[in-house]
């Protein structure tokens, strides 16, 4: 990206425009990420027979991949180019899917054909950090650093929409063709999307000096402290939501996953332009917050309706705390450099969500789901000194 482009000046309409096509790449290519997760724990469960423990290890590859690539997503971008990353995070998602495919070969020999999802799942993992990272940074590029929080959220927008709609599209395709069905569109649908970011103009990277990863990580490591602890709030949701439904016999059990992401998308698509305007530390202590309440509620709730409010107060508030510090790591961060960053800086998302299922498991095996509730909430509550210090 150039310096320039770095520092224009934007018109809100000229940053719609500028971020759509972008958010568009980020949207078809989660869509089919989202499709395998609904399936693939069936697949590995009820087709190939193993229990949940393997289930859990399928269904995680995808998250440690993830972590493990952010350094290497972001250096893409720095020295090759935004789009160059996208491109590579979509030929990835179509291995992915080919690997998928010959897994099904090995399906009369269960070991090795988990072993090749396993395989199929780290690849898609590393895919999609090249994905987000890319766009994020491509968004940057085209609108400036000034609307970094606009561009975190809404390319966070698409990806959360993508799920959403993925769970549901690779259900149906799973109940009608079975897993190879499932394995054929998440190796072909990456190519169509290629042809969209080929009509894209890409963006030149900075020749200048480039900071080191550890330069780098020193310049963001607060924010993204914070972006871990109040990660742990979404990622409680995630391990432990529909179990805490489950326990009370409320119904529907998919109702605080969809309160969270109905809230989230629409806090973002309202209100993700305030970590720009007023400050990414000032949205971030008020959104953590709203959040630490939304947990609390949910820890407390003794009613399906209690619980779905608090799911919905916890997407709420984590919707704007993500990108509001990360338009302050975005800041931070030179701006040849800003791939890099956000690799870092969405590297701290992975790890908490890695850490917490587990420590919060513990929790729940000894004292119940609501407790897991009300510890991520104080975990949540570390995000206020760290916003206060930033602001």
């Amino acid at each position: 990206m150039t310096a320039a482009v770095s520092t224009l000046a934007v018109s809100k309409p000229s940053v719609i425009a500028a971020l759509t096509p972008i958010m568009a790449v980020v949207l078809v290519a989660f869509l089919v990420i989202g499709l395998g997760l609904p399936v693939l724990p069936l697949h590995v469960h009820q087709t190939l027979g193993f229990g949940t423990i393997l289930v859990g290890c399928v269904t995680g590859s995808q998250f440690a991949a993830s972590l493990f690539s952010r350094f290497w997503s972001g250096h893409t971008s720095d020295f090759h180019g935004p789009k160059v990353a996208v491109i590579v995070g979509l030929a990835g998602s179509s291995v992915a899917g080919v690997i998928y495919l010959l897994s099904l070969y090995a399906v009369p020999n269960p070991t090795i054909s988990v072993i090749m999802l396993l395989v199929g799942r780290g690849v898609l993992g590393a895919a999609e950090s090249f994905i987000i990272t890319g766009a994020t940074v491509w968004g940057l590029a085209r609108v400036g650093a000034t609307n970094a929080g606009k561009v975190i959220a809404w390319m966070g927008t698409a990806m959360f929409a993508a799920f959403a709609g993925g769970a549901p599209i690779g259900v149906a395709i799973y109940g009608r063709y079975g897993f190879a069905g499932t394995a054929a569109a998440t190796a072909l649908a990456p190519l169509v999307t290629l042809a969209l970011v080929a009509l894209l103009q890409g963006v030149t990277p900075e020749r200048r000096e480039h900071h080191g990863m550890l330069s780098v990580v020193g310049k963001i490591w607060m924010p993204g402290l914070g972006a871990a602890f109040s990660s742990i709030g979404f990622g409680v949701i995630l391990s432990f939501a529909t179990l805490l439904f489950t326990t009370h016999g409320w119904t529907p059990i998919w109702l605080a996953f969809t309160s969270y992401a109905g809230a989230l998308i629409v806090a973002r698509l309202v209100f993700g332009h305030l970590p720009d305007k007023i400050g990414g530390a000032r949205v971030a202590l008020a959104c953590a917050l709203i959040e630490v309440v939304g947990l609390a509620c949910m820890g407390l709730a003794s009613s399906v309706v209690l619980a779905a409010i608090g799911a919905a107060l916890t997407g709420l508030g984590y919707a704007l705390v993500f990108p509001a510090l990360g338009a302050d790591a975005v800041r931070r961060a030179p701006p040849q450099s800003r791939g890099m960053a956000m690799g870092a800086y969405t590297a701290c998302l992975d790890l908490a969500l890695g850490a917490s299922g587990p420590l919060l498991g513990l929790v729940a095996n000894h004292t119940g789901f609501s407790d897991a509730f009300l510890v991520s909430s104080f975990c949540v509550l570390c995000v206020i000194p760290i916003a206060l210090r930033l602001k």
